[in-house]
Protein backbone atom coordinates (compact mmCIF):
# COMPACT_ATOMS: atom_id res chain seq x y z
CA UNK A 1 0.00 0.00 0.00
CA UNK A 2 1.21 3.16 -0.81
CA UNK A 3 0.49 6.57 1.60
CA UNK A 4 0.75 10.12 -0.52
CA UNK A 5 -1.20 12.94 -1.33
CA UNK A 6 -1.36 14.98 -4.62
CA UNK A 7 1.24 17.24 -3.34
CA UNK A 8 3.80 14.58 -2.40
CA UNK A 9 3.66 12.95 -6.11
CA UNK A 10 4.07 16.54 -7.45
CA UNK A 11 7.23 17.19 -4.54
CA UNK A 12 8.72 14.29 -6.30
CA UNK A 13 8.72 14.88 -9.71
CA UNK A 14 9.74 18.60 -8.44
CA UNK A 15 12.84 16.88 -6.75
CA UNK A 16 13.64 14.53 -9.96
CA UNK A 17 13.32 17.44 -12.47
CA UNK A 18 15.56 19.21 -9.76
CA UNK A 19 18.62 15.99 -9.59
CA UNK A 20 18.39 15.97 -13.40
CA UNK A 21 19.58 19.91 -13.62
CA UNK A 22 22.29 18.98 -10.75
CA UNK A 23 23.38 16.57 -13.12
CA UNK A 24 23.55 18.20 -16.13
CA UNK A 25 25.25 21.01 -14.47
CA UNK A 26 28.34 18.37 -12.98
CA UNK A 27 28.11 17.49 -16.55
CA UNK A 28 28.69 20.56 -17.86
CA UNK A 29 31.46 21.75 -15.34
CA UNK A 30 33.46 18.23 -15.95
CA UNK A 31 33.57 19.48 -19.46
CA UNK A 32 34.55 22.64 -18.86
CA UNK A 33 38.42 22.20 -20.43
CA UNK A 34 36.64 20.12 -23.39
CA UNK A 35 37.82 21.52 -26.73
CA UNK A 36 34.58 21.93 -28.51
CA UNK A 37 31.78 20.71 -25.67
CA UNK A 38 28.58 23.15 -25.67
CA UNK A 39 26.64 23.55 -22.69
CA UNK A 40 23.82 21.84 -22.18
CA UNK A 41 20.43 22.77 -20.53
CA UNK A 42 16.91 22.07 -20.53
CA UNK A 43 13.71 24.53 -19.96
CA UNK A 44 13.40 23.76 -16.10
CA UNK A 45 9.85 25.40 -16.30
CA UNK A 46 8.49 24.06 -19.23
CA UNK A 47 9.14 20.37 -18.29
CA UNK A 48 8.00 20.80 -15.20
CA UNK A 49 4.38 21.98 -16.63
CA UNK A 50 5.11 18.92 -18.82
CA UNK A 51 5.90 16.85 -15.74
CA UNK A 52 2.28 17.76 -14.03
CA UNK A 53 0.47 16.20 -17.51
CA UNK A 54 1.62 13.25 -17.20
CA UNK A 55 -0.34 10.88 -14.23
CA UNK A 56 1.98 8.54 -12.18
CA UNK A 57 5.56 8.50 -10.82
CA UNK A 58 7.40 7.92 -13.89
CA UNK A 59 8.28 10.90 -16.10
CA UNK A 60 9.74 11.27 -19.03
CA UNK A 61 13.56 12.37 -18.95
CA UNK A 62 13.79 16.22 -19.96
CA UNK A 63 14.82 17.49 -22.98
CA UNK A 64 18.53 18.54 -22.94
CA UNK A 65 19.73 20.90 -25.83
CA UNK A 66 23.00 23.04 -26.02
CA UNK A 67 22.26 26.47 -24.02
CA UNK A 68 21.91 29.42 -26.59
CA UNK A 69 23.44 32.70 -26.39
CA UNK A 70 26.86 31.59 -23.89
CA UNK A 71 30.47 32.94 -25.29
CA UNK A 72 32.42 30.18 -26.88
CA UNK A 73 36.55 30.46 -25.61
CA UNK A 74 39.12 30.27 -28.64
CA UNK A 75 38.89 26.47 -28.39
CA UNK A 76 34.97 26.67 -29.13
CA UNK A 77 34.14 25.41 -25.52
CA UNK A 78 30.93 27.32 -24.04
CA UNK A 79 31.46 26.18 -20.73
CA UNK A 80 31.34 29.13 -18.30
CA UNK A 81 32.03 28.57 -14.49
CA UNK A 82 29.98 31.87 -13.31
CA UNK A 83 27.04 30.01 -14.99
CA UNK A 84 27.40 26.62 -14.02
CA UNK A 85 27.83 27.99 -10.17
CA UNK A 86 24.77 29.97 -10.73
CA UNK A 87 22.91 27.04 -12.41
CA UNK A 88 24.27 24.62 -9.01
CA UNK A 89 22.87 26.89 -6.22
CA UNK A 90 20.02 27.51 -7.84
CA UNK A 91 19.19 23.61 -8.08
CA UNK A 92 20.24 23.45 -4.56
CA UNK A 93 17.81 26.00 -3.32
CA UNK A 94 15.11 24.28 -5.04
CA UNK A 95 16.21 21.18 -4.06
CA UNK A 96 16.16 21.98 -0.34
CA UNK A 97 12.85 23.75 -0.43
CA UNK A 98 11.27 20.95 -2.13
CA UNK A 99 13.05 18.73 0.15
CA UNK A 100 11.21 20.40 3.89
CA UNK A 101 7.90 20.88 2.01
CA UNK A 102 8.24 16.81 1.46
CA UNK A 103 9.03 16.39 4.94
CA UNK A 104 6.12 18.41 6.14
CA UNK A 105 3.77 16.12 3.94
CA UNK A 106 5.08 13.16 5.72
CA UNK A 107 4.60 14.75 9.10
CA UNK A 108 1.04 15.31 8.30
CA UNK A 109 0.37 11.93 7.28
CA UNK A 110 2.18 10.41 10.27
CA UNK A 111 0.11 12.87 12.35
CA UNK A 112 -2.82 11.36 10.81
CA UNK A 113 -2.03 7.79 11.07
CA UNK A 114 -1.15 8.11 15.22
CA UNK A 115 -4.23 10.26 15.38
CA UNK A 116 -6.34 6.69 13.94
CA UNK A 117 -4.27 4.42 15.90
CA UNK A 118 -5.21 6.04 19.45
Amino acid sequence: MQIGTAMSDVLGKYLDLTADQMKLTAGNLANIDTPGFKTQGFDFEKEFANAMQTSGSTMEDPEVSEVDGLVARPDGNTVSMDRESMQLAKSQLQFRAASMLLKGEFSQIMSAIRVDAK
